[in-house]
């Protein structure tokens, strides 16, 4: 591990955060990256799905990252590319464009067991100065809430948002390093209270999303495109093995309605 280095008014006031911050560098190219992120955002729509006989149950708290903002499509979203990936899942969204981790524990609260709880988020926080004693706290609070849900929970923060394109230097080399302290802090929250990390951090030279803008990232340069959620999606199997979670989930509902079922039914 490498760690050295709500709403959609909350959704456009995160937006105007940025604006202040990229205007500082240009103007009137990041004027219109700011106009297609709050387009992208009020046309977002989070992806949920109860099939017919769900085999297994997975929720999704976050930001604008868990609803799939970006995407072409809310079947390109990463919840829509999970549940392609396992037609008998269902999905439960709950996020919202311009959560902090403070409003994705809020969004955990009142809800029933799931299999699975992935929490995706922190990119509203690295923007909006959320101070490293307050992100820490929020992202406690969320894991927790989580972990009170499900056996299984993933904590998958977003990568490196110093490395989008819709950010100059000096602002990406500062927000770069306030998305190190974000990593930092989900990791070690995910250490503490048995969740599964998953790291999306990359530095600049390593990272698809700065070595490929074009296809990884939407027409902002700040959201993940269809291909970028699909680079996500890869590297929670990767490094959460979220298949195999699955999979035991499966072969447990299977067994309980064996259990349940009619004596007679079982000796045909």
């Amino acid at each position: 591990m490498r760690f050295s280095k709500a709403s959609r008014p909350s959704a456009l006031t995160s937006l105007s955060a940025i604006a202040i911050f990229a205007l500082l560098a240009t103007t009137g190219h990041a004027a219109w990256r700011i106009n297609q992120s709050v387009k992208l955002a009020r046309a977002s729509k989070p992806f949920s799905i109860t099939p017919a006989s769900p085999s297994a149950s997975l929720l999704i708290v976050g930001d604008s990252t868990a609803v799939g903002t970006g995407a072409s499509a809310p079947e390109h979203s990463l919840a829509g590319q999970i549940a392609r990936t396992h037609p008998g899942l269902r999905i439960v969204n709950l996020a919202k464009d311009g959560a902090t981790f403070d409003a994705i524990a809020a969004q955990l609260v009142g809800t029933k067991r799931f299999d699975m709880i992935l929490i995706l988020g922190g990119g509203n926080d690295v923007i909006r100065l959320t101070s490293q004693a307050r992100l820490r706290e929020n992202i406690d609070r969320a894991v927790v809430q989580a972990v009170a849900r499900s056996d299984r929970v993933i904590l998958m923060p977003a990568g490196n948002v110093g490395n989008a394109a819709f950010f100059f230097p000096p602002i990406s080399w500062w927000i770069t390093r306030r998305a190190r302290t974000l990593h930092d802090a989900a990791a070690e929250s995910a250490r503490l209270h048995g969740a599964t990390f998953v790291d999306l951090y990359r530095e600049r030279e390593s990272d698809p999303f700065a070595r490929e803008p074009d296809r990884m990232n939407a027409r902002d340069d700040l959201h993940p495109s269809d291909a970028g959620y699909a680079f996500w999606l890869a590297e929670l199997e990767r490094q959460a093995h979220v298949s195999r979670t699955i999979e035991d989930a499966t072969n447990r509902t299977a067994t309980t309605a064996a259990g349940n079922a009619p004596v007679a039914s079982r000796m045909r």
